[in-house]
């Protein structure tokens, strides 16, 4: 049996990762001949990106922006598969704040990590809106994803980062019809790949068959839940107990559909990943636009789809 470790993208497992778990419990990997093992980063020695670029980790899942900026300085993660086919951050707020629209932001306190990447997008969204971008007061939260309780309480008048599929969806004392939950794609954001798998572009070359069946197992775990959402709720019980079976039930039919484009799991697409260095670029995250074209794979896929 061969042994990997993938690394996820979050300080626990969420339902994002449910085909891999699924494809585990399942039997799939081990079909394969693969004895797979799903971590997490410890944030003191970096993201999933970090490990992956020292060699403590086979596989792992992280932002496709992140690897743009890896790759322009260390030409050695590759991203092989696509997770997500769109961006899952979103704005929120409270109707306490008097804010209806992304413009209002103007002069409002946002809650935020303030990363280059998330900077730059805020302001286009305001923008995009007619607001006054220079306005926006940032509060810096750090990786701290503050609830609707927290703006209720006047901790900021907003925030941006929060997952419509996943944090959006937590238990809050802040009645539905008092909230205001905007995805960031559907005002204003470009679209891109939330978030991307990779490895090693060296472990591509001396073992591809690994690489392959790795992703042929994965393939089989997403399409599986894709079909069937709620099959995979079980599974997260087991590894993340101390979460309701309601957030599973309602985080899993939302985000399955991300997985896939067209029917098909995995392709990173052109059409997105294109554009969204162009923007990266344009904003000074980037320097070099074209540095996409190094960065991604699609020839370990069951269907060798190539960019």
């Amino acid at each position: 049996m061969r042994n990997l470790k993938v690394m996820l993208e979050y300080f626990y497992p969420w339902t994002n990762s449910a085909g891999f778990y699924y494809a585990r419990e399942q039997g799939w990997y081990r079909e394969a001949g693969l004895d797979v093992e799903f971590t997490v980063y410890d944030p003191g020695r970096g993201d999933t990106l970090a490990y992956l670029a020292r060699g403590e980790a086979d596989f792992g899942i992280f932002p496709s922006n992140r690897l743009l900026v890896q790759r322009e300085k260390q030409q050695v993660v590759v991203g092989v598969a696509a997770i997500n086919h769109r961006g899952m951050e979103t704005v929120q707020t409270v109707r306490s704040t008097g804010i209806r629209r992304p413009a209002d932001l103007a002069g409002k306190r946002v809650a935020m990590n303030p990363t280059p990447r998330g900077l730059a997008m805020i302001r286009q969204l305001v923008q995009a809106d007619g607001g006054d971008a220079d306005a926006i007061v940032i509060v810096d939260a750090g990786t701290r994803e503050l609830t609707p309780d927290a703006i209720a309480a006047g901790e900021a008048d907003a925030t941006f980062g929060s997952y419509w599929a996943w944090e959006i969806l937590m238990d809050t004392a802040v009645p539905e019809s008092e909230r205001i939950v905007w995805p960031v794609d559907e005002i204003g954001a470009p679209p891109y790949h939330s978030y991307l798998l990779g490895t090693q572009e060296a472990l591509t070359k001396r073992e591809p068959e690994t690489v392959r069946a790795f992703l042929e197992a994965t393939e089989r775990g997403y399409l599986a839940v894709a079909a069937d959402p709620l099959a995979a709720v079980p599974v997260f019980e087991k590894f993340v107990p101390y979460f309701p079976r309601r957030l599973f039930e309602r985080s899993l039919p939302l985000i399955a559909p991300t997985w896939l484009h067209d029917g098909a799991w995995g392709r990173q697409r052109v059409e997105l990943i294109e554009p969204y260095a162009a923007w990266l670029a344009e904003h000074g995250i980037l320097h070099d636009k074209e540095i996409w074209r190094s960065a991604y794979t699609n020839d370990y896929l069951p269907q060798r789809t190539a960019i």
